[in-house]
């Protein structure tokens, strides 16, 4: 018999939606929301704060006093929609043809939103462990706000058993994803008349053998790493994704600025191919100064989201299956926050409802159908009696 979807459960789904949480703007009316709601049931939230206090994160646990529990996580911001062509409008949560529209119904505030709505099962649970409702900021932009989180959690002696990580994969179990490193290179030449060019360092110039090490490098990964099938891509990436540089035709540029990133297979090192890069670039300047002391490369990094590998064979892998009626797992191409939990020392799954196809595009949805599987998952969460 088919699971229906509660009504208290696309409301909260539609209600969260609504919340305009773009990554650029505040999280705290969803954060407020949740902390309200929970408090509602008798639970306490521990939230923490970026340095301006205008974004958070909440971690809660339902079932205190249990000795351990199951982390359930998502991530309260999303992307923008500027430029895209949306038949409705991206915060109105309607729902049609079996399906709930709106930025962030996929990616990922429906399964926050069935966590909260099903937050009284897990306390009148009789599961020997805990629930802990974990919900960051700053996801989409680089997996900021979790890293708060989770140094919060260790301070506080809270050591969860595992992890859930409700991103959309079709409620299928995900064991593996790529990592995304991006780092943004500064270029600091010498300008000059373009007719005297021997006494300039032409920014655009060195910065395009830095892309050209780039590029060599992302066709070194095509030809010769090690695959690893199941993913979309079996070997690791690398791309240029910004230029900016020049002023005139006839003006030999002092700088120029580009951004690149890696996508890492699990047994790659992104660490590795950052420093090549810069070694690289490093290897350009002494030239460069000979004509003008000055001249450079800086870098920066723009965020550093590792890559995550888990086991079929876990036991945080075997109960997400059991939940979700799965007999599969699946790799995703896209980064999430289960690298971070991981490298925390908690084993971790990735599994929510709705697919990464539909997320940060227009007309974004998910599915009732897929919505009633995550709540029978989550309804299953709270009468399990072991992990695995």
């Amino acid at each position: 018999m088919l699971h229906t979807l509660s009504p208290q459960s696309l409301l909260m789904a539609q209600t969260l939606v609504r919340m305009n949480t773009v990554s650029a703007n505040s999280n705290l009316q969803l954060i407020d929301f949740a902390q309200s709601h929970l408090a509602g049931l008798g639970v306490k939230s521990r939230i923490t704060y970026n340095a301006e206090r205008t974004k958070a994160n909440l971690f809660a646990t339902l079932g205190e006093g249990k000795p351990a529990g199951v982390i359930v996580s998502g991530h309260t911001d999303t992307v923008p929609w500027d430029g895209q062509d949306w038949s409705v409008d991206p915060l109105s949560a309607v729902v049609q043809n079996e399906r709930l529209y709106g930025r962030g119904s996929a990616d990922m505030k429906s399964f926050i939103a069935i966590a909260l709505s099903n937050a009284h099962r897990f306390l009148e649970s009789d599961s020997p462990f805990a629930v802990h409702f974990a919900f960051s900021y700053e996801e989409e932009i680089g997996c900021f706000g979790v890293k708060e989180l989770i140094a919060d959690m260790r301070e506080a002696g809270i050591k969860p058993l595992a992890c859930i990580v409700g991103e959309p994969t079709s409620m299928v179990p995900a064991i593996a994803h790529k990592g995304v490193y991006r780092y943004k290179c500064c270029v600091r030449g010498k300008e000059a008349h373009s007719s005297l060019t021997p006494k300039s360092v032409n920014a655009i110039e060195m910065a395009a053998r830095v892309i050209g090490k780039v590029r060599d490098m992302a066709e070194d990964f095509e030809r010769s790493e090690p695959r690893y099938e199941g993913f979309d891509v079996p070997f690791s990436t690398a791309s240029v994704g910004q230029f900016h540089g020049g002023i005139a035709d006839n003006v030999v540029p002092r700088d120029a600025e580009f951004r690149y990133e890696f996508r890492d297979l699990p047994t790659a090192d992104a660490k590795r191919m950052q420093a090549d890069v810069v070694a690289y670039a490093g290897s350009l300047e002494p030239a460069m100064k000979k004509v003008a002391q000055d001249t450079g490369f800086q870098f920066e990094t723009i965020c550093e989201i590792p890559s995550f590998l888990g086991s079929a064979d876990d036991p945080i892998t075997l109960l997400a299956q059991r939940l979700a009626s799965e007999d599969r797992t699946t790799l995703v191409a896209f980064g999430t926050e289960a690298g971070l939990f991981k490298n925390a020392g908690i084993p971790t799954v990735v599994c929510g409802p709705g697919s990464i196809e539909q997320a940060h595009q227009p007309d974004e949805f998910v599915s009732l159908e897929q919505l009633a599987r995550c709540e029978l998952f989550m309804e299953r969460l709270a009468s399990s009696p072991t992990i695995g």
